[in-house]
Parts: structure tokens; C-alpha cells; sequence
């Protein structure tokens, strides 16, 4: 089954009670700044092609970046990244786009 990323986001902030706290910088080392730019954005739930225009690139370069994003962190899927987004503290629940 497979959620449109905007019911993923408020699915998991439905479940997720944490703190909120802001990602430092070096939360997921193996990641580029953009690469983590680009994971905060699947996170909140953001579009590719949304992202793709707000980080003023193509849509097939942030493929790349979420491809590469999830390779390196051995995630099989969006939701999974979301997921991962939550933990590092890239996204904190109730965080506006």
C-alpha cells in the first residue's frame, strides 16, 4: 500500500510524541548538506517536483539526490526516508513546510 508522501508525513506525526529539537549539523554525516536539504523536504512531505522547483533544480536531479539518499542509507523506500527524517530530527513533528 503506498501513501502520498503529505498522509505519510501526518501519519507519522500522529505517532511520533518526541521532543522537539532541531537537527545539528552533522546529524546524518554520510549525507551532502543537500542531500539532507533534500530529505528534510521528503519529510515535511514536500513533492519532487516541488522540491526540484524550491531548490532550483530539475526534478530528475532531486531523483538522483533521494536515489543516493537511500543507498547510503539502505532505505527501500520514501517512507522509510520520511521515517528516517523524523529520527534524525531532520523534521520535528507539527514543522510547517
Amino acid at each position: 500500500m503506498l501513501f502520498a508522501p503529505a498522509v505519510t508525513r501526518r501519519l507519522v506525526e500522529a505517532y511520533t510524541r518526541q521532543p522537539a529539537s532541531v537537527a545539528e549539523p552533522e546529524a546524518l554525516p554520510e549525507l551532502t548538506a543537500r542531500e539532507r536539504e533534500v530529505l528534510r523536504l521528503v519529510g515535511q512531505g514536500v513533492g519532487n517536483d516541488t522540491i526540484a522547483g524550491r531548490l532550483h533544480v530539475t526534478e530528475c536531479t532531486v531523483k538522483t539526490h533521494l536515489h543516493r539518499i537511500m543507498s547510503k542509507l539502505s532505505l527501500n523506500s520514501r517512507a522509510q526516508a520520511v521515517v528516517m527524517a523524523y529520527e534524525s530530527g531532520l523534521v520535528v513533528p507539527g514543522q510547517s513546510r
